[in-house]
């Protein structure tokens, strides 16, 4: 269930109620006359099942209160309710199945955003996988797999497709863009510090690597476990499902490619920069399609769901 705190202008709260009210999956309505100050208000409180949440947040910014006044919505992780109960069995369709497009657009737009922080993330990530890659360490490259921020500016892109907002486009590709250059030119600066100290040495990188060659030599696998990742990862986004996030993030190769490739940089190995490239490319490439086709598939399921029954007689 979800839990919205609504301030609405007077001379909207009826309309606002009727449409409440009116919405398969409701519950639990509360209206407080003139307590909101700014903005000045109503305030409507009122529960709704999670399957039927998107359609009911599109009907209350087509009433204006995202400009007006105010919409705020909260998970709900217990309810001991038997009205509660019924709301969700009344809603169609499975509240694990459902999508939150407000949401979805809303949590890509910070996680897509170029911050310092992002930033500070994807260097730290690139730098553990520049010793993985180095000494051949398999434990270091899943750490830093685990530690890059890049999936946010991923959905981020997928999202802006299928929702076709292009300033999440430019917000997510400028923050894929830059922050890779980023880590890629300081992580190659960090390879020839840590060169000049005696640490890495170019022999280490050049001779066999059997835990970690697969990052510079791409291939047809490379491609479809990225697919399968960015599957896995729009559905722990549009489901809730964070924890899942961590196994996307460990399945694919794009911060340890980006790694591999600016080590290579610094002692001058086109070769294994330019795989690495493909490799990373390939990953982000795999992630954005799977990503795009999981929301269309979804917004087209959706789509045929809401029109059975989302509207009491």
């Amino acid at each position: 269930m979800l839990h919205l705190r609504l301030i609405v202008p007077a001379d909207r709260t009826d309309e606002v109620v009727r449409t409440v009210e009116k919405t398969v999956g409701t519950t639990h309505l509360v209206v407080l006359p003139g307590v909101a100050r700014v903005p000045a208000g109503d305030v409507v409180l009122v529960d709704v099942a999670r399957e039927a949440g998107d359609t009911l947040l599109a009907e209350l910014r087509a009433l204006g209160l995202d400009t007006d006044g105010s919409i705020a919505v909260e998970n709900i992780d217990l309810s001991l309710s038997r009205r509660a109960d019924e709301a969700e069995e009344e809603a169609p369709g499975e509240g694990a199945d459902a999508v939150l497009w407000e949401h979805l657009t809303e949590a890509t737009h910070e996680e897509s955003t170029l911050s310092v922080t992002f930033l500070a993330f994807l260097v730290l990530a690139t730098m553990i996988a520049a010793c993985g890659v180095v000494l051949d360490n398999a434990i270091l490259i899943v750490g830093a797999m685990a530690v890059g921020p890049e999936f946010g500016p991923l959905a981020g892109l997928s999202t802006a497709l299928v929702q076709r907002a292009p300033r999440l486009a430019a917000r997510s590709l400028i923050a894929l863009v830059a922050g890779f250059v980023v880590a890629m030119a300081l992580t190659t600066g960090f390879g020839v510090l840590m060169d000049a100290f005696g640490l890495f040495h170019k022999d280490m990188l050049e001779r066999a690597r059997p835990n970690t060659d697969f990052i510079w030599k791409p291939d047809m696998f490379s491609f479809v476990v990225a697919l399968l990742a960015g599957v896995a990862g729009t559905l722990s986004l549009t489901s809730a499902k964070s924890g899942a996030l961590v196994g996307v993030a460990i399945s694919v190769t794009t911060v340890p490619a980006a790694a591999n490739a600016a080590v290579a940089l610094g002692y001058g190995d086109i070769d294994q920069m330019w795989g690495s490239t493909e490799q990373l490319l390939l990953n982000l490439a795999g992630i954005v399609v799977a990503g795009t086709l999981t929301l269309l598939a979804q917004k087209f399921l959706w789509a045929r769901q809401r029109g059975r029954a989302l509207r009491r007689p």
